[in-house]
């Protein structure tokens, strides 16, 4: 199966203001507990959404494309049809921008419920970025774990 880029046939569209979600997974263990972590933001801004979950006992690369698909979803859901992704798991990023093949049976199921939501948005894009710079949504995460851990939900 050829796996083709997002990005391969860009359609042009007039600008709009869009939103931009800053999303991380992470695991304790690979695979161990683990949760996502997203926060969406408006073109001023100003944080509109902090999603977070708990997934059980997964794999990092499997906590990172939930976090993708939960900020997809809110972004379908709310119509924001245009829309920036930051993460800090380059191979995420490079397996969405078709640089980089999915071999994982279990992540490729995820990969393409991501593509069928980007291509129901205007204009999508994911950057890589620095942990440093993606600070908000792993805290999100680890409060998910933390509370895990103290018996929360």
């Amino acid at each position: 199966m050829t796996q083709n880029s997002l990005f391969d046939a860009p359609t042009p569209r007039a600008a709009a203001p869009g939103i931009k979600a800053h999303i991380d997974g992470g695991a304790r263990g690979n695979p161990g507990p683990s949760a996502y972590g997203v926060v969406v933001r408006d073109a001023k801004g100003e944080v509109i959404a902090e999603l977070s979950d708990y997934l059980g006992i997964q794999t990092n690369n499997f906590a990172e494309y939930s976090g993708l698909l939960a900020a997809l979803d809110f972004a379908v859901r709310e119509n924001h049809l245009t829309f920036k992704v930051f993460s800090d798991s380059e191979l995420l990023v490079k397996q969405m921008k078709g640089q980089y093949r999915v071999k994982s049976p279990g992540l490729l199921e995820l990969y393409e419920r991501a593509r069928t939501l980007v291509r129901k948005l205007e204009r999508f894009s994911i950057e890589h970025v620095l942990r440093e710079y993606n600070r908000e949504a792993d805290a999100l995460v680890n409060q998910v774990l933390d509370s895990r851990a103290r018996g929360g939900r």
